[in-house]
């Protein structure tokens, strides 16, 4: 998809290694170099590689994206591996949280509108994201705090619920509802209208003048007494 067309087309290593993040009760850790080095349920780790394509980038927010590969349990025990029997992950962890979701977003609308994909909003694995089909790939995707997450691959026409919710335990979605159709989220090139800055002032309407609150000072202010004539008058 993209410039992250390269990561689509990752080779199986058949090499055996990684190690295993576990916490104390609550959501599991966020593995420090980004994706989960072990194997998850019935799919084996077989792979990790860091990434130098950012496929979303925001604007002045540094990022580094990892990737690992995965591979069925039973395909590995037939000794026969298609493209159909590997999920890749992807994590692109930013340095802040400015613009992630917005920039998301806006990949996805691109993907939609300008590449011929298939886009969807959906609960994928209790998470709310985005169903991304289309050219022999399947993909979900979404941001969370200071991250972007896509789970799938090539020749599948799905994407495994277990392997999505993996993720989202370690990296809970913030995708709201609506984002394909309503307006993009606030970020640092358009930010939230409703939040109007407090020293931005509105102009000067000669025909319906206000006074500034800021100067204005009641003692030195004299009301014409009543009856009394303006000097235009």
């Amino acid at each position: 998809m993209g410039i992250a067309r390269v990561w689509l087309g990752l080779a199986v290593a058949i090499t055996l290694g990684g190690t295993i993040a576990t916490g104390c009760g609550g959501a599991p850790p966020q593995p420090k170099r980004g994706v989960v080095e072990s194997d998850l349920g019935s799919w084996h780790f077989r792979r990790f590689q860091p990434v130098l394509d950012v496929e979303v980038w925001v604007e002045n927010n540094k990022a580094e994206a990892y990737t690992a590969s995965y591979v069925a349990d039973l395909a590995e025990k037939k000794g026969h591996i298609e493209d159909k029997d590997v999920v890749n992950v992807f994590v692109t962890r930013y340095e802040k949280d400015d613009g992630v979701l917005r920039e998301t977003v806006k990949l996805a609308r691109r993907l939609a509108a300008e590449q011929g994909y298939q886009v969807e909003e959906d609960k994928v694995g209790g998470a709310r994201a985005l169903r991304i089909n289309g050219h022999g790939e399947s993909w979900v995707m979404w941001a969370a705090k200071k991250h972007v997450v896509k789970v799938g691959g090539r020749g599948r026409d799905n994407v495994p619920d277990s392997m999505v919710s993996s993720y989202a335990d370690r990296y809970p979605s913030v995708l709201p509802g609506g984002v394909l159709e309503g307006p993009l989220p606030p970020g640092p090139d358009n930010p939230d209208p409703t939040k109007q800055k407090k020293d931005e002032k509105e102009p000067y309407d000669a025909n319906n003048p206000k006074p500034d609150l800021d100067k204005y000072d009641p003692k030195k202010t004299k009301i014409p007494a009543k009856g009394s004539k303006s000097k235009d008058e």
